[in-house]
């Protein structure tokens, strides 16, 4: 099925995210998922291994050839062109990773059905000192990635500083609703990373 945003390719990586694997937990086989910027589908092939059904979305459509392999592609550029109906719909998760493009951020969490999941994670202010991307319109600026995403409940969230390679990220996870078998939010504290002065 060919579908095909654009990534922003600051690391060259082919293992999945440690905070997608730490937050994999949520999601079920059968799970739809869309990944945001999915590049050559590392994040694809993760869940596909756990059974979920992933549609990737990415202007490039040499790395899309790759992500094929892992579930459903869509070229498109998110950021020029109006939003696909093939992703018009609601999905149990989206995920985006290395990518900001903040006009998306409204899209992005209408596509949360209730009781699902945005698991997101990119680079924050102060990541310039370290390498790309050093502009401004693709760092989070301090606990920005809280606050765009009003309809959602974060349950977890961390910023600071990463090593391999060093690079300084903003990363949550929010819900449009609690499971039956969640804590409440009240209940489950935001976690931390090691902070640097921005």
């Amino acid at each position: 099925m060919t579908l095909s945003i654009s990534s922003y390719n600051h690391l060259s990586l082919s293992q999945p995210s440690q905070w997608l694997k730490k937050w994999s937990h949520l999601l079920k086989a059968k799970d739809s998922v869309l990944d945001i910027a999915c590049g050559n589908g590392r994040h694809m092939h993760f869940l596909a291994q756990l059974g979920c059904e992933v549609i990737g979305v990415d202007k490039d459509p040499a790395a899309l050839e790759s992500a094929s392999h892992y579930g459903a592609v869509l070229q498109a550029d998110l950021e020029n062109e109006a939003w696909p109906s093939a992703i018009d719909k609601k999905f149990q998760a989206v995920i985006v990773f290395n990518y900001l493009h903040r006009p998306l951020f409204p899209k992005i969490q209408e596509c949360i059905a209730q009781g699902g999941w945005l698991i997101y994670e990119t680079f924050a202010a102060g990541n310039e000192e370290f390498g790309r991307p050093r502009r401004p319109e693709f760092l989070l600026q301090p606990n920005e990635l809280l606050t765009q995403f009003s309809q959602l409940t974060p349950i977890a969230y961390e910023a600071g500083y990463l090593k391999q390679p060093d690079r300084i990220v903003q990363r949550a996870v929010f819900t449009r609703s609690y499971p039956p078998d969640t804590k409440s939010a009240s209940t489950m504290p935001l976690l931390s990373l090691e902070s640097l002065s921005y």
